[in-house]
């Protein structure tokens, strides 16, 4: 069976990993995770409205996917998962302030 969910890998740490969640060509969200010895721990942060189940469904893919790779079931103590609703209103980078910004300097320029 086919996952409904995407999940594209933006970083990895030996501790951590973060991953952008899509559905079709729709970036949904993404998930944090952290990998504390025997426990892991994930932030999930969806961009749009899903349903209970739908969370069910991403927080298994996750773990069958992802987490289960790192430890498997019967070897952690737990995986606990937090899930927020929220949206992305800027970037920023510690050399150029806003990326947004950057991108509209580099539209309104005339070569």
């Amino acid at each position: 069976m086919e996952n409904r969910f995407k999940l594209t890998r933006l970083v990895r740490t030996h501790s951590s990993e973060i991953y952008l969640i899509w559905e079709g060509d729709r970036r949904v969200g993404q998930v944090d995770l952290h990998y504390a010895h025997d426990t892991i721990h994930a932030t999930i942060i969806f961009e749009a409205d899903m349903a209970v189940s739908d969370e069910e469904e991403l927080l298994a893919q996750v773990d069958d996917d992802i987490v289960s790779s790192y430890m498997p079931r019967f070897e952690r103590e737990d995986f606990v998962a937090h899930v927020f609703r929220g949206e992305e209103i800027s970037r920023y980078t510690d050399c150029s302030g806003a990326v947004d910004d950057l991108e509209e300097d580099e539209g309104d320029r005339d070569d």
